[in-house]
Formats: structure tokens, sequence, C-alpha cells
């Protein structure tokens, strides 16, 4: 599990589009890595929706924001055609950043028991050190949470 002041190292993960990355290719510069349950659900997508609102002050500060569910690159395309998205997805279809972040958990819904993403995010500092971290994350007013821990960063 990824916690505070913990360095991520250079993972690998897949983009939207298909194409291999690692974390290590944004060093030097803040990155926000937010996971999420599902596309297309209510809630996946208020929060991404207002990531991709906010989408332009990020990059004012130089911050990249990357959201991360199980769903595949074809599923991300049309997620993101479908509401105009402006945040990069990433495709972590065999669980693998999932795992190494700790957000793979079991979850309970009306008394029955799976396993399912945790709503969590990551703010990752240019040195691949994570700066802040915010379990179960609730959608309202996250995006702005996050805007404002990463100025404070981009700042001192």
């Amino acid at each position: 599990m990824v916690e505070q002041g913990d360095r991520v190292g250079d993972i690998g993960f897949v983009r939207a589009d298909g194409a291999p990355a690692k974390l290590g290719d944004f060093k030097g510069k803040p990155v926000v890595v937010y996971f999420y349950p599902k596309d297309d659900t209510p809630g996946c997508t208020s929060e991404a929706k207002d990531f991709s609102a906010l989408a332009g002050d990020f990059a004012a500060i130089g911050v990249r924001v990357f959201g991360v569910s199980k769903d595949t690159a074809e599923k991300h395309a049309k997620f993101t055609k479908k509401h105009d998205l402006s945040v990069e997805l990433i495709a972590d279809v065999d669980g693998a950043l999932c795992e190494r972040f700790g957000v793979w958990i079991e979850k309970s819904l009306y008394g029955r028991q799976y396993m399912g993403i945790e709503r969590a995010t990551f703010l990752i500092d240019g040195d691949s050190r994570v700066a802040h971290v915010w379990h179960k994350a609730k959608v309202k007013g996250h995006a702005e949470s996050v805007l404002a821990a990463a100025r404070a960063l981009v700042t001192t």
C-alpha cells in the first residue's frame, strides 16, 4: 500500500489510447492519480467531469491528472468521448496499479462482500514521492480539494 511520504517508483501503465507509459515519464512534475471503481457510473462520471472541469487549472500549475480503473482502454475511450472528458484515463485491466497503490479492497454492499476499487487519490510530487493521499474520497468537492493541495505543493 502506498502512503504519504512513500516513493512510487517507475510504475508502468497503459494509456487510454493503448500506448504504454510509466510514471517516471513525468518525473520532475507533480502528478495526480485518482482511482475510481467503474466508467459510466454516477459517482465516477461526476468525479471525472469535476477533474475535467479543473483540467486547465491543473495544467496551469504543471500538474498532470490521471484517472485509473480496471476498465479497458476501449471503454475509457467511449467514456471520454461520451462525457467530453479532458483528464487522461489509465486502463489497469490486470489490476497491477490498484494492487501497487493498495486500493483493491474488500467492499460490502447490502451485506454482500466483494472485491473492488476504493475511490482514492494520490498527489505525487516531482521526485515521485507521495505528497498527499485521500482514501475513501467523497466525490463532491474532491477535485477542488486536490487542486488546492496541488497548488500548495507547487508553491512550496
